[in-house]
């Protein structure tokens, strides 16, 4: 077991949702946490919600589609509290859309945020790890990540490859001290929903996790703390949805079956 005590996380996408509860969290933990994302006033307030708690926070406006951003978190999180321990890449986001209609443009920017802005995070934060020998970085992939959904082929393909270059830099990385873990969640209550349908500018369809998968984002940001103490490959906080996405690898057959009746009859909105 790692004592997570005064070892600095950076977590980007830390306003709301899973980043928001993985920095409260970590700094329950006894960790300094950088909270990173674009609404600044969100992240100000959860900065302080965690120093009145006790802990060590700053809040730093970042948007992980620029390098130099990302590169500032990192830079600013040392400044405050030291070597940079560890990174979440968490921020991302989802838009619903058929593949042959979906605009170029459109996957390009989910490309940008969700695979590249991991990459943008990651970069700076590993080279300070492996000139202290250690560290541990997280990236917040998804179980979509294991199979095609439909009219989310574009999400579904980020979070992909997310999870390969996780898994091969975990494998490039394993005698340097650095730890790297993908994490990968069910359906969790958070901002989500109501983001694609903003992005997407329609209602959502039907295409989602049966609630019987859900999860609330303290779930994940509990699995992701049980990482940080004890290192692992992947983060998963369901396993009959494991059991099931690893079912469909072996029969894809039955993947697209079950796949097709979730979207039976589906109408906008659903």
């Amino acid at each position: 077991m790692i004592d997570l005590k005064g070892k600095p996380i950076a977590i980007t996408g830390a306003s709301s949702g899973i980043g928001l509860a993985t920095a409260l969290a970590c700094a329950k933990a006894g960790m300094p946490v950088a909270l990173a994302a674009r609404r600044i006033e969100r992240l100000e307030e959860a900065a302080e919600r965690i120093r009145t708690g006790g802990g060590k926070a700053i809040a730093v406006q970042c948007d992980v589609n620029s390098k130099d951003d990302c590169k500032r978190l990192i830079e600013k999180s040392s400044d405050a509290f030291g070597p940079i321990y560890s990174v979440f890449a968490n921020a991302g986001y989802g838009v619903e859309s058929p593949v042959e209609t979906m605009e170029e443009e459109k996957i390009r920017a989910i490309f940008e945020t969700n695979f590249y802005g991991t990459l943008y995070t990651i970069w700076p934060a590993a080279e300070q790890m492996r000139r202290h020998g250690r560290g541990h970085i997280l990236i917040c992939s998804s179980c979509a990540s294991k199979i095609a959904i439909p009219n989310f082929a574009a999400y579904s393909a980020t979070k992909a490859a997310q999870d390969h270059f996780g898994r091969a830099m975990r494998l490039e990385m394993r005698k340097t001290g650095i730890h790297v873990s993908t994490v990968h969640p069910i359906g969790t209550d958070t901002e989500f929903s109501e983001q694609v349908e903003q992005r997407s500018q329609r209602p959502r369809g039907a295409t989602r996790t049966p609630l019987m998968f859900r999860q609330s984002a303290d779930t994940v940001a509990k699995a992701v703390v049980k990482c940080l103490h004890k290192p692992k490959g992947e983060v998963w906080t369901s396993l009959p949805m494991r059991t099931l996405l690893a079912t469909g690898t072996l029969f894809p057959g039955f993947a697209d079956v079950m796949m097709a009746r979730l979207m039976k009859d589906a109408k906008p909105g659903e």
